[in-house]
């Protein structure tokens, strides 16, 4: 399977609770819901496409149980997200986490990038991450992503946690497919192509 993180970002890169005030309070954030005045049509049918290419998910605990917390809740068999977040294979990366009630659901631990690589060996098209900010720092630094889909958002949080940290591994990209929609969020789509070139801009 090709492993491909979908995240959604504020412009200055805040990915904690984007969906509403309560979705992630850790670390006394209070600006969740930031996403919700620009989600709209086009925003919606992009992440339509996304969930029809999916055959597993793998997240991180804080967004496992996050999702776990309200789409089974969701039981129309009709609905795009919801009926494969409820019924596909989720692996939850977590040292800390005693058990997995969601259905199909299995704790992955120990060597993290090794149990991924495996994942990733059995057949099916996409492993889906989905938010997982953490675990997507590992997975990139652990040359493991095969596809980065970003939705930026057209508002500064000002605070919360962030995708990219301060010092990582250094990866080059390649863009794929980039559209705007039209409440004026950035969609981009890029695959990993290894270590970049740096050089040195020259004057006159």
């Amino acid at each position: 399977m090709q492993l491909t993180i979908t995240t959604f970002l504020s412009v200055d890169g805040v990915y904690q609770g984007p969906g509403g005030p309560d979705e992630d309070r850790s670390g006394g954030f209070d600006r969740g819901g930031w996403l919700v005045p620009h989600f709209d049509e086009a925003t919606g049918q992009f992440m339509h496409d996304v969930f029809e290419k999916v055959d597993a998910f793998l997240l991180g605990r804080r967004t496992y149980e996050i999702f776990a917390a309200s789409w089974p809740k969701v039981t129309d068999p009709q609905d795009p997200i919801a009926s494969r977040l409820n019924t596909l294979p989720k692996y939850v990366v977590s040292t800390t986490l005693g058990s997995a009630g969601w259905q199909n659901s299995t704790i992955v631990s120990g060597d993290i990038a090794a149990e991924v690589a495996r994942l990733k060996k059995m057949p099916g098209r996409e492993l889906q991450v989905h938010g997982s900010g953490m675990l997507v720092r590992t997975l990139l630094e652990n040359d493991l992503v095969d596809e980065l889909r970003l939705l930026v958002f057209p508002v500064i949080v000002g605070a919360g946690r962030r995708l990219f940290p301060d010092a990582g591994l250094a990866t080059g990209l390649r863009l794929v497919d980039s559209r705007t929609a039209g409440s004026g969020t950035a969609i981009h789509v890029y695959q990993p192509t290894g270590r970049p070139e740096f050089g040195e801009v020259e004057l006159g």
